[in-house]
């Protein structure tokens, strides 16, 4: 009963208010004290099921939200700059994005995605910048693993976020610096115990028919992001369907001979024409990543920048790169760019670093569904090793790296309109 009542409450905030001003949430530098946060209030509103303007290209991809004492009060707790216009004011923003001279858009905002992250139950927030960024930004998310995406228990959700898996059944290619140690020896025993459970012999056997799994659930209109390692081995896992990459030391048998020429490039997302890693030894899955090709990429010019868009014309990619600076600070991973020789021409290049020529931010369409991978780890931490301690988002609320993630989060929100490019 008493949800019921400030349901009604919050309604009828907007009922008074709306008429007479708006809300502007400004995400330019100089506007906004707190970014990450600002993609949460504007996540809460739309499940109070009211609409919100995303105001591309227009100060940093602004929000402009309807009025009401409620939302003003939830900006000032979470510490989230905002505006009050008057409807006038509103009206003439709006016109001036739509003016053909602008490259700007407003699209709206209709829905609150239903968002899973896919990672292992016994790992916390910090290991994983989507689930710090959401916890920070106090967007919700459910934390789903292989037992749900085999029951197919995908479809309850509007988008999701694979953690730093490895798709390939090579336990992340740690062997080399620490198959002596506990954690690892660990981890290879409960994921063995859990593939048999699930019926697989093998656990590269039961990783691919996840991959499978969220490849079906793409093509069906899905929306999927990934970060690091899941990028590349979740399409090494798919080119590799049917195929033996594994040594014994992974899956107590030996790969298949001359398993690299058995690859099918037609069955990935991204990647093409990549050659695997056959040492075990090295911590590294195949030619996509350019951890090991860095050489001319000092740490203190280690930038990439964002491509420029139609926002008019080509929404989707323009949404996925708004920010309030278009270069933005480089940071590592075990997968931390993507060789541009090796990305399918269909598949949008978001961000590079023209430096080492290597893409860091990609995106593409996938049957009814999209997809996009971001190298690195962790856009505050350079080089984040095993045991470091996490990364401290109230020290960072307005990071760059980390809104190229909430823009994802927000993109199922939009209304659907066809791509150009």
């Amino acid at each position: 009963m008493q949800k019921c009542f400030f349901s009604l409450l919050f309604i009828l905030f907007f009922i008074v208010d709306v008429s007479a001003s708006s809300i502007l949430i400004p995400m330019d530098a100089e506007g906004q004290k707190n970014h990450l946060k600002a993609y949460g209030i504007t996540y809460w509103v739309l499940t109070k099921q009211q609409k919100v303007q995303w105001l591309l290209n227009y100060r940093g991809g602004s929000f402009l939200l309807p009025d009401g004492d409620i939302i003003r009060k939830e900006c000032q707790i979470r510490g989230v700059t905002f505006e009050i216009i008057s409807d006038s004011q509103a009206q003439l923003i709006l016109e001036e994005i739509a003016s053909p001279s602008q490259n700007q858009e407003a699209v709206i905002l209709e829905k609150a995605p239903k968002i899973a992250v896919y990672s292992p139950k016994d790992n916390s927030p910090w290991d994983d910048a989507v689930t710090m960024v959401l916890t920070y930004a106090e967007i919700p998310y459910d934390q789903i693993y292989d037992e749900e995406v085999l029951e197919d228990k995908l479809v309850l959700y509007d988008w999701l976020h694979l953690h730093h898996e490895d798709f390939t059944g090579q336990y992340g290619k740690f062997y080399g610096a620490y198959r002596a140690a506990p954690w690892y020896i660990e981890g290879k025993q409960q994921a063995e115990a859990l593939a048999l459970k699930l019926g697989f012999n093998k656990v590269s056997e039961e990783k691919r028919a996840v991959a499978l799994k969220i490849r079906n659930y793409v093509i069906g209109g899905g929306f999927m992001f990934a970060m690091c390692s899941a990028t590349d081995s979740f399409d090494i896992a798919l080119a590799a369907d049917a195929v033996d990459i594994c040594e014994p030391m992974f899956d107590g048998d030996p790969s298949d001979a001359n398993y690299q020429a058995k690859l099918d490039y037609g069955k990935t997302f991204a990647f093409t024409n990549f050659i695997l890693e056959r040492n075990p030894l090295r911590y590294e899955f195949s030619s996509i990543d350019m951890t090991n090709k860095r050489d001319n990429v000092p740490r203190t010019s280690d930038y990439f920048s964002l491509m420029d868009f139609s926002a008019k014309w080509d929404p989707v990619p323009t949404m996925l790169c708004q920010n309030h600076t278009a270069l933005v600070k480089g940071f590592m991973g075990q997968t931390t760019a993507f060789a541009r020789e090796e990305i399918k021409p269909t598949v949008l290049v978001l961000g590079e670093n023209k430096i080492n020529g290597e893409a860091r931010y990609i995106h593409g369409i996938k049957g009814k569904g999209f997809f996009t991978f971001y190298g690195g780890h962790d856009p505050e931490d350079y080089q984040h090793r095993v045991g470091d301690p996490k990364t401290e988002l109230e020290l960072h609320p307005t990071s760059p790296g980390y809104r190229l993630i909430l823009n994802n989060v927000l993109f199922p929100a939009a209304q659907k309109k066809k791509q150009k490019t």
